[in-house]
This record gives structure tokens, sequence and C-alpha cells, in this order.
């Protein structure tokens, strides 16, 4: 019977790598954003209706591939905090939209700071070119993956 391969070492994966470094950006960025008062998981909700105020929860869900359910959470919570209101659509129905008070106005720019910062913080070791070579890969994989969901946790 041939001996058997044995496995690659662990450093060997690309993938430890790219969680070792994806975990050490994320936890760091988390503590950040949580220090002011927010999960990541509602700075990027809040990013987003940053662009697009006055929208409806599935046109929200849809650009953040997440579930209208799990945008209604985020809602409820961000609701909560005075950073965001929801009112009825006034064409009728049930649909509603969602919008940022004028608090949550000013805190976005600031996290997008804080988001900036917590970018140089781990990337400035690549030159500019490398950054965007590492992002145009990056993009790459997720293209060719199909992945649309944005990252919340």
């Amino acid at each position: 019977m041939p001996a058997a391969t044995p496995p690659a070492d662990l450093h060997a994966h690309l993938g430890y790598w790219l969680r070792m470094v994806s975990n050490a950006v994320s936890h760091s960025f988390a503590r950040t954003v949580e220090a002011e008062g927010v999960t990541v998981a509602e700075w990027v909700f809040l990013r987003v209706l940053f662009d697009g105020d006055g929208m409806a929860p599935s046109a929200l869900a849809a650009r953040m591939g997440m579930t209208k359910g799990a945008i209604s959470k985020l809602a409820d919570r961000l609701v909560d905090k005075d950073l965001v209101t929801r009112t009825a659509n006034p064409e009728g129905g049930r649909g509603q939209t969602l919008a940022l008070k004028p608090a949550a106005r000013a805190l976005v720019p600031r996290l997008a700071v804080l988001a900036d910062g917590n970018d140089a913080l781990f990337f400035d070791a690549l030159a500019p070119d490398e950054q965007a070579e590492l992002r145009r890969l990056l993009l790459k994989i997720a293209s060719r993956r199909g992945l649309k969901s944005a990252p919340t946790d």
C-alpha cells in the first residue's frame, strides 16, 4: 500500500493568511466603531443609506445582499439609537422608507475616516500600486464566486 501524502502545511494555504489578515482588520475596525456606539453591520447600513437616503428596506436589502428580515432588525436598532427614521410610504400600501437622521448624517463621515484609518493601519505595508493590485485580485475572486453580500461581521 502506497504511503499517504502528508497534508499540506497550514501556512501553505492562502485562505489561512487571508483569514488571519481579515480577522485582524475586521476586529480592529469593530472595536473602533463600537467605541462610537455602532456595530460594523450598523455602519454598513448607515453608509449605504447615506448614499441613497430615503430608501425602501427591500432596496437596502438588495444593495447589502441581506434579507429583508435582517434589514428590519438593523433598522429597529438604529431607530432605537435615534439614527434612522422609518416612515410609511407616501404612495400607500405597506411600504416604508428608511432615512438617516441628522445625527447619523454627521456620524457617517466620521466613521468613514475611521474606516480609512483602519485600512491605513493594516495596508500601509503595501505600496499604493500593491494595494491596487490586491484590491483587483480580491474583486476578481469575489466576482468569480458571485460574492455580493456586504461584509458585516
